[in-house]
């Protein structure tokens, strides 16, 4: 038969976050499977984007955004970051941070280059490796703080390694690495001769006084990073799918024709409603949104250790993998249905994130809920207790 689905298809499919998100619609429950941000969404933001719409703002912007969105990110990125780029050369708007990855990656990678990545990692990043027939090749950190070594990534560097794929804060263990942890990787991409793709989409979710150190503003490292951001999480609008990616001009260059082939340009009126977000917002909503996200954290681990389902306690982003090993059940598929089904609260089987039998025992969380659902949430696991 000439019709058949083609060959790259044979290792993707729908997540499980997605799978548990229906699933939870089904049975009613409460979604912390899906990291949906359904918070306020910062009112200058919702005007702006509306005010663009009444303006006439409607049709396409130039392929890599609309200029006042890619100065705003530019300016942003040399006071938050510390990472200077032009922004007529150097910043690719996208379709949220996945579709920027996915842009880089169809840009940047051959079919059979080996791509490194830390796990637990985001399945998303699998999929678009996979998608463009790349090779996930993982470095398992250790629990409960998911550390790892220099001779870690050395032992599974191949003369077909193209790149290292970093995540921090990171989804979905909450890891943000330490500046030493990012030299460390610096170093061993320079004597490799790697990209690092750095998705940075979680920057301002950190907690404890940690602060974030973006890996390009390590020496050497600024032409060889593609460094991946957006404000999908920081100002709740994941279903407006406005990332960006910020690279030297000459990777840009095909990056930004990969994206104006995929999606010819992000919605050019939430480009608008974001940049007003950059340019408007003080440094204080930032802080409090770290603030504001680290009491949810508090308040659920803390619900969810009383649950006898320990946390591996996040130090950025707002997921945590709990050890689900004393619910019933084998895999963790069955320990998160069983929770969905006793007390309706849903959350993501641990493999979706582990190539090996580790995942079986954990289950992802997001707690970037209203406070109202986490209440509610820790009420449900008391009843587990």
């Amino acid at each position: 038969m000439k019709r058949h689905i083609n060959q790259r298809m044979a290792g993707l499919a729908h997540s499980e976050i997605r799978a548990m998100t229906q699933a939870c619609i089904e049975a009613k429950g409460l979604n912390m499977a899906q990291g949906v941000c359904d918070t306020p969404v910062p009112p200058t933001v919702l005007r702006a984007a509306a005010q663009a719409m009444e303006q006439g703002k409607n049709v396409y912007s130039r392929f890599d955004g609309l200029s006042e969105l890619r100065q705003a990110i530019a300016k942003k990125l040399v006071q938050y970051n510390g990472i200077v780029a032009d922004p007529e050369t150097d910043v690719t708007v996208s379709a949220g941070a996945t579709g920027a990855f996915h842009c880089a990656c169809l840009a940047l990678l051959d079919p059979g280059d080996e791509v490194v990545l830390f796990e637990p990692y985001y399945q998303y990043h699998i999929s678009a490796l996979l998608a463009v027939e790349a090779v996930p090749v993982v470095v398992k950190m250790r629990a409960p703080d998911w550390s790892f070594s220099g001779a870690d990534i050395e032992r599974v560097i191949t003369p077909r390694t193209r790149a290292i794929i970093v995540n921090s804060p990171g989804n979905p263990s909450g890891k943000v690495f330490s500046r030493s942890e990012l030299e460390c990787i610096a170093a061993i991409a320079q004597q490799h001769d790697l990209f690092v793709f750095t998705d940075e989409i979680y920057e301002y979710f950190l907690y404890d006084g940690r602060t974030h150190v973006s890996l390009a503003t390590l020496p050497g490292m600024a032409d060889r990073t593609i460094t991946l951001g957006g404000y999908s999480k920081t100002f709740s609008i994941t279903g407006w799918r406005i990332g960006y990616s910020v690279a030297a001009a000459r990777w840009a260059q095909a990056i930004g024709a990969m994206n104006d082939l995929l999606y010819v340009c992000a919605p050019t009126p939430l480009q608008a409603g974001v940049a007003a977000g950059i340019q408007e917002l003080p440094d204080s909503f930032y802080r409090d949104l770290a603030r504001d996200y680290q009491q949810k954290r508090d308040r659920f681990c803390q619900a969810l250790a009383k649950a006898g389902l320990t946390p591996s306690i996040p130090r950025g982003a707002y997921y945590v993998l709990a050890d689900a090993s004393r619910l019933p059940g084998t895999t963790g598929k069955a320990r998160a249905m069983f929770l969905l089904e006793t007390i309706g609260l849903a959350g993501v089987p641990g493999e979706a994130f582990f190539s090996g039998a580790e995942g079986k025992q954990f289950i992802r969380f997001s707690y970037a809920k209203i406070d109202s659902d986490i209440d509610d949430a820790c009420r449900r696991l008391a009843r587990l207790a």
